[in-house]
């Protein structure tokens, strides 16, 4: 039986008669298929479409009309649609003989936001700033209010605003230089920017670097189209680039893998006051670690994956504390990806020398055990940054 996709096309008509900020896609047809996830987010002219896979997200910003037709093409896919505004959801369900079931709830989650914004703490981007980006984000209205259904994004976009806030109020900073390494679409980019320009009234200079050409013309029309004059994207490699003038902050947000590394070793090699970065897809101690005394800890995959992702991040941890950072490791969770990651945040301190060289053994002590050649430590080694230190 195939299913009455005029049926369908008469509850979207009637669901976007209301002021739909959010809608969800989920309870995927076939495991086999790519995507278990869809979300979809109103911005002012557009809508930003992301698909999840078990891995990554992919993004697209879409028409109405476009929408319209990519939601009908998903009902073969998914049996769930729920659409979101301030007041109302609404459900779009498909069962398996294809038969259509719609209904109209009232938003629980709604007063509990706007009970949240009233009570909760003192956000730094606040409710009622004209904040551009947070409008095409879909996450503020074109009044600058919260979207209902992006309350999560909001606080996970203040809690990386504040991550970044704790170490600047150290700081009497009338400049800073930025470079953001693996920038993407650079939805944080902006709102850093917008932080240290605006909020802090500090001279801030970016540059965000991605291999992606198209991606970065998109991220250089939207600096210019929110009068960022400060902030420009370049397309370059993170492997042996060279700043073009002296680094105060390295922002690393989600490097695939090895990349990572070459962003912390270019911010050790510019002596850069601070690093956040954000690791991810961390393949290469996977594909290298054995131990005899400790097979049990590499005989099961999934075990196997997540140990070598934290023992390649406790590596870069060391490693940075032996070159004279201060390090913490914090769990964070990027407003474009829903899993928790870690986030290596690490400041330019006085670490004593004893400290440096305890840092750097036990980095020794773990790859030797394991069989570990990390990338980080062979730059730091090839490049004769430890030399002090052995």
């Amino acid at each position: 039986m195939e299913l009455n996709i005029e049926e369908f096309k008469s509850y979207l008509n009637i669901v976007f008669k209301d002021e739909i900020s959010k809608i969800v896609v989920s309870n995927k047809v076939s495991k086999t298929q790519k995507f278990k996830r869809v979300e979809v987010v109103k911005k002012t002219d557009k809508y930003f479409v992301s698909e999840y896979d078990e891995k990554q997200v992919f993004n697209k910003n879409l028409s109405f009309e476009q929408l319209i037709e990519y939601l009908c093409s998903q009902t073969n896919m998914f049996k769930q649609f729920d659409f979101f505004s301030m007041e109302n959801q609404f459900v779009i369900k498909i069962s398996k003989k294809q038969k259509i079931f719609f209904n109209r709830l009232k938003n629980q989650n709604a007063n509990v936001v706007l009970k949240s914004l009233k009570t909760e703490k003192n956000y730094i981007l606040k409710e009622g700033q004209k904040i551009a980006p947070l409008v095409d984000m879909g996450i503020f209205t074109a009044e600058g209010k919260v979207v209902a259904s992006a309350y999560d994004k909001y606080k996970q976009i203040n809690k990386f605003v504040e991550i970044i806030d704790d170490y600047v109020r150290e700081n009497d900073f009338k400049s800073i230089n930025i470079i953001d390494f693996g920038c993407g679409k650079s939805y944080l980019t902006f709102i850093v920017y917008y932080y240290f320009s605006i909020i802090k009234k500090i001279d801030c200079h970016i540059v965000g670097i991605d291999l992606k050409r198209d991606v970065i013309e998109e991220c250089n029309r939207l600096a210019k189209k929110y009068n960022y004059q400060n902030l420009s994207f370049e397309v370059a490699d993170i492997n042996g680039y060279e700043a073009k003038f002296p680094v105060d902050m390295v922002i690393s947000l989600h490097a695939c893998d090895t990349a990572t590394d070459f962003a912390i070793f270019n911010a050790i090699k510019w002596n850069a006051k601070m690093i956040f970065s954000v690791p991810c897809c961390q393949h290469e101690i996977n594909s290298q670690i054995s131990a005899k005394n400790f097979s049990i800890l590499t005989r099961y995959g999934v075990a196997k994956e997540r140990i070598s992702a934290i023992y390649t991040d406790i590596i870069r941890c060391n490693l940075l504390e032996s070159m004279g950072y201060k390090v913490q490791l914090l769990e964070f969770i990027d407003f474009a990806h829903t899993p928790k990651n870690l986030l290596i945040r690490a400041k330019l301190s006085n670490i004593p020398l004893a400290v440096k060289k305890q840092m750097l053994q036990e980095v020794k002590n773990l790859s030797a055990e394991f069989n570990l050649n990390q990338k980080l430590f062979d730059l730091l080694k090839t490049n004769n940054f430890l030399n002090d230190l052995d």
